[in-house]
């Protein structure tokens, strides 16, 4: 649920990159602080271990513009993907407006793509979220792999039809912004109905 401020006239929502540890989260959103002019953009926070691992999230703050009238923030998570952190991505999935689902494209990470799904959607159901009506797009992420996944073996594996499909390669850029925008687009959508 959005936050909004009459006074101040702003909507902020918050976004959180999901998916299974090493997918690529932390990469999308780098490439989105880097991407992004200055004045529209926060300072990109990270906390991370001594080996560059995601520790708690990632947080980016971005202003969109105006809807309706009011000036349109989103606050952009990365929620860690190791098991071990499972308590801090539940808190941090709690009160999301979206979300993005990095998938690994690595054949073999298959199942820790379909298990970090799962996790993502029990999460999100403990919050009385329900899945098939809530804006997610999923990122095929690490195209530039040897054989990578083929599109629409997730969406099958867990029955997504009809939910916005991108491929990428974070680390170079390929397919960041396009699933950045979809996403909002879809989160103000549903906002406005």
């Amino acid at each position: 649920m959005p936050c909004v401020s009459y006074s101040n006239r702003e909507i902020t929502f918050k976004v959180a990159y999901c998916g299974p540890g090493m997918s690529g989260k932390t990469a999308n959103l780098t490439y989105v602080h880097q991407a992004l002019r200055p004045e529209v953009k926060g300072e990109l926070l990270s906390l991370k271990t001594d080996r560059e691992r995601t520790l708690f999230f990632d947080f980016l703050p971005v202003e969109l513009g105006c809807s309706q009238g009011y000036q349109v923030r989103f606050n952009l998570y990365t929620v860690p993907g190791q098991k071990y952190f499972e308590a801090s991505r539940r808190l941090i999935l709690e009160g999301v407006d979206g979300v993005v689902f990095v998938a690994d494209s690595q054949p073999k990470r298959l199942d820790d793509n379909i298990e970090s799904y799962s996790t993502m959607q029990k999460n999100l159901a403990s919050f009385d979220v329900d899945i098939s009506r809530f804006p997610v797009v999923l990122q095929y992420n690490k195209r530039d792999c040897a054989n990578p996944l083929s599109v629409g073996t997730l969406e099958r594996e867990l029955e997504l039809n009809g939910i916005p499909v991108f491929e990428a390669v974070a680390v170079k850029g390929t397919g960041v912004m396009e699933t950045i925008r979809r996403v909002t687009q879809i989160v103000i959508e549903r906002f406005e109905i």
